[in-house]
């Protein structure tokens, strides 16, 4: 992949986001981020309303469950029936491990749950783990 994987980042603590930024610095495939701190949000930049006016439609979104006015959750219910957005991959990236939350998110079609580790060096490896899969291993959706 030559470009930029455009991705979408959906995450309200603000330590996670400086964290994934970082270790998309420096992974193997060049990354652009848009941040939206919560599902509501996410959904303006999709939509490309508001503050996110001239956002680029994502190719791949990570997506944190818990956050507050819309989790994860509610944000997967809305964006895997929408025509225009249910093709482009969304990865799970919470810290929750309960089971219930894994089957709740691929019941609503996550492509993926990954489970953010707390040391920073494994977080570093599981962001680039995820984005060597999606930016170089898979073929994503024009």
């Amino acid at each position: 992949m030559g470009e930029a994987l455009e991705i979408l980042l959906v995450e309200d603590n603000l330590g996670d986001v400086e964290m994934t930024k970082r270790a998309l610095r420096t992974a193997s495939t060049p990354c652009r981020v848009e941040v939206a701190s919560n599902g509501r949000q996410a959904l303006d930049c999709l939509h490309k309303a508001g503050r996110y006016e001239g956002a680029v439609t994502p190719q791949l979104i990570l997506l944190d469950i818990n956050m507050p006015l819309m989790d994860g959750k509610a944000f997967l219910d809305h964006v895997k029936v929408s025509n225009d957005f249910k093709a482009i991959p969304v990865v799970m990236f919470t810290s929750s491990e309960s089971a219930r939350d894994v089957r709740d998110c691929y019941e609503r079609h996550a492509n993926g749950y990954v489970v953010k580790p707390f040391d920073g060096q494994a977080y570093a490896a599981a962001v680039r783990g995820v984005i060597d899969f999606w930016g170089s291993l898979s073929t994503l959706p024009q």
